[in-house]
């Protein structure tokens, strides 16, 4: 019996692993999609300030990378969002620490957002525009996926900067 209570478990730690990083994956993208909604048809016509010209909601529509890079070449970049994609969940599912996998999720859950963008809105699939809407300062327009990859990206950066060495003691 003990034994099959230890295998349970075992084979439990992985299920709630991948529960919890589905959830956390769709509620990045839900938050993202639903935060894009309500900047396309409250932005429309104008900007909402929030903090004078520092910072405000402002309606923009990207049909590059970041920072506006890459226009016109819509089609390469949703192609290569879904290869990032998939190496960024296989690498979600090799992590075995964990602050390397919030890292991931959170870029894999920002690239998933953009990525519903480049596939469902207009001008059409694969064309899509992604929809900014956060300006701060004289930062370029940015949205929710794009903080997402960018938390993640530096979380990933301080684990590596700071993580304990691996190297045997001589």
């Amino acid at each position: 019996m003990a034994n099959g209570v230890a295998e349970t478990r075992g084979n439990t730690a992985p299920r709630v692993r991948t529960a919890w990083v589905v959830a956390a994956l769709v509620v990045i993208v839900a938050v993202d999609q639903l935060t894009k909604a309500w900047a396309v048809s409250a932005l429309a016509h104008r900007p909402k300030h929030v903090i004078g010209d520092f910072l405000l909601f402002d309606l923009s529509r990207n049909g590059g990378s970041a920072f506006s890079g890459f226009q016109g070449y819509t089609p390469v970049l949703a192609l290569l969002a879904i290869g990032i994609a998939v190496f960024v969940g296989r690498a979600v599912r090799q992590a075995t620490d964990r602050w390397t996998l919030v890292g991931l999720v959170l870029v894999l859950g920002g690239a998933l957002g953009n990525l519903g963008d480049r596939l469902a809105r207009s001008p059409g699939f694969l064309r899509g525009h992604v929809v900014d809407f956060i300006a701060v300062g004289w930062y370029p327009v940015f949205n929710v996926a794009d903080s997402c990859i960018t938390v993640g990206a530096i979380v990933l950066i301080v684990r590596t900067v700071f993580a304990p060495s691996t190297a045997p003691a001589r």
